[in-house]
């Protein structure tokens, strides 16, 4: 049985930590999925704090923060590659310290770095394995989430990222999902999670237009039955960023999730 954390994309929405984490206990959520910015990173100490208070555990790190730091893992830049594959080390010892996954999406970058889909992911390839051969040491995973061409230039389906998985072959790197980008780049929301089975390590659940669940076209109930039917036991990140306050999308998403999905 999977279980529901919440992301918070943009830790600046946060005015108390503990009465956020606090309710999103509360409501049942399990975890509280964190993207990797400098306020984040600055606050690591107090996270694991109020994380442990509050009985959650933190499942997975987003680190598409750091392309807002000029990182790249197309880059045509080596200089610029071979920063990007030192953050992500990095971002090994925050991972372990709190069992997390490292999500890797934005970070490889998008089609005004490198216009040549190939070289760019032979670039991302070499990057990833050397990362990933860091990552086997520490024994952190990883999950490279299938984005969509609007947002990321490449790997934006999950057989380009099952492809790109296959290049690195480096055990630590596993697939992922989200519900928003399947239904932008896939035919259907069912057949991703049946096509990895037990190899899908990681999951999203965003609406269609990122807001409150419900306001959009995404068949969560369908999606929810699917994970159940292939045995997925990880966790189901709730994705909410547009429309809504922070508070209304913890409490109004799980609730959707248990009774109007």
């Amino acid at each position: 049985m999977f279980r529901y954390s919440y992301i918070i994309i943009d830790f600046s929405e946060i005015e108390g930590l503990q009465a956020t984490f606090a309710l999103l206990k509360s409501c049942g959520y399990a975890g509280v999925e964190l993207n990797l910015t400098p306020d984040v990173l600055n606050r690591l100490d107090e996270i694991e704090t109020t994380v442990a208070a509050n009985s959650l555990v933190v499942p997975a790190l987003l680190t598409g923060a750091a392309y807002e730091d000029g990182l790249c893992l197309s880059s045509p830049d080596p200089g610029i590659r071979e920063l990007t594959v030192e953050r992500l080390k990095s971002y090994l010892d925050v991972a372990s310290r709190f069992d997390a996954i490292l999500v890797v999406g934005l970070l490889q970058g998008l089609r005004s770095d490198e216009a040549d889909p190939v070289v760019a992911n032979q670039r991302i390839a070499a990057c990833l394995r050397e990362v990933g051969h860091a990552a086997l040491e520490v024994g952190v995973e990883f999950v490279i989430e299938p984005v969509n061409h609007l947002q990321v230039g490449f790997n934006n389906s999950l057989a380009e990222v099952q492809q790109l998985i296959a290049e690195i072959d480096v055990p630590v790197f596993k697939p992922m999902l989200d519900t928003i980008h399947m239904n932008i780049e896939e035919t259907s929301l069912t057949e991703p999670v049946y096509r990895c089975g037990e190899s899908l390590r990681h999951v999203h659940l965003c609406e269609s237009n990122a807001g409150l669940f419900g306001a959009g076209r995404i068949d969560f109930k369908s999606v929810l039955d699917a994970l159940n039917s292939v045995g997925y036991e990880g966790f189901a990140s709730v994705k909410v960023y547009r429309n809504a306050n922070l508070e209304e999308a913890i409490r109004s998403s799980i609730e959707f999730l248990r009774t109007g999905s």
